[in-house]
């Protein structure tokens, strides 16, 4: 029996060096998107910078990153406006910069759709250590899990109308794309896992943020209230998420 070989195709994507991922950071203080610039750059990222929210909004939704790091105050257009115009159109994730003395900012961004924040002045090795869980918890990886050789990806979970696909990170209702953050996939993962369980605020929190990530019980409703809204713009008779009061949501089966 001959040796099997394997196709000349499959060895060179085996080959083939890894993708180099792109972050982009947003921020008026040009010293700091100097240095983080090349902190990233020697972590072997690829970076982009831009000195106001209307570059940056015009940018991110024309040529994505894998992730935007975004500073909230800045002149023209500050990092919240810039989150609520991103998020119309995009899931992309997002790390807020913010001072000590924005904790309300940070809520807010938090319960817009914000992945992460780390407050001003950060470590270096903190900053890449956040940007590399997020990549890890929202495989944006472009190339298609059954090209990259692993046995061992998520398989896709079907509840009724729902398929959500925690490899390619993609979600269908009724056959129907739904895109969402990073933080409403996991969310939605966290309920859809266990349909008919009910999840807590605090179940739901440990499931979709970093255990350094403090988060109130607003920011779960927001995320639960914008996956409602997401999901009823392809079927407005949506009603698969339910909220039992004092208690947490839970996802209904079919």
């Amino acid at each position: 029996m001959a040796d099997a070989q394997t196709p000349p195709a499959a060895e060179a994507n085996a080959n083939a060096p890894p993708r180099q991922q792109t972050i982009a950071l947003v921020d008026d203080d040009r010293n700091i998107l100097t240095t983080v610039s090349i902190s990233l750059q020697a972590e072997g990222f690829a970076t982009r910078v831009y000195t106001d929210g209307e570059t940056a909004l015009k940018a991110l939704l024309e040529n994505p990153p894998d992730l935007a790091i975004c500073d909230i105050k800045m002149p023209r257009m500050d990092g919240l406006h810039l989150l609520k115009a991103l998020r119309e159109k995009s899931s992309l994730p997002l790390i807020f910069l913010t001072s000590k003395d924005e904790e309300p900012d940070e809520a807010l961004g938090l319960a817009m759709g914000a992945d992460d924040y780390i407050t001003k002045p950060f470590s270096q090795r903190l900053l890449v250590a956040r940007i590399r869980a997020i990549l890890r918890r929202s495989d944006l990886a472009r190339t298609p899990p059954e090209d990259t050789g692993h046995a061992d990806l998520p398989e896709p979970v079907v509840r009724g109308r729902l398929r959500l696909d925690p490899a390619r990170h993609q979600v269908t209702w009724d056959g129907k794309p739904v895109s969402l953050t990073v933080t409403e996939f996991l969310i939605l993962e966290a309920m859809a896992l266990r349909p008919g369980v009910v999840k807590s605020r605090n179940q739901l929190m440990d499931a979709a943020y970093s255990e350094d990530v403090y988060v109130d019980d607003r920011t779960i409703d927001s995320h639960i209230k914008r996956l409602r809204r997401k999901f009823r713009a392809v079927d407005p008779e949506f009603g698969a998420i339910d909220t039992l009061y004092g208690a947490g949501y839970a996802f209904a089966d079919g």
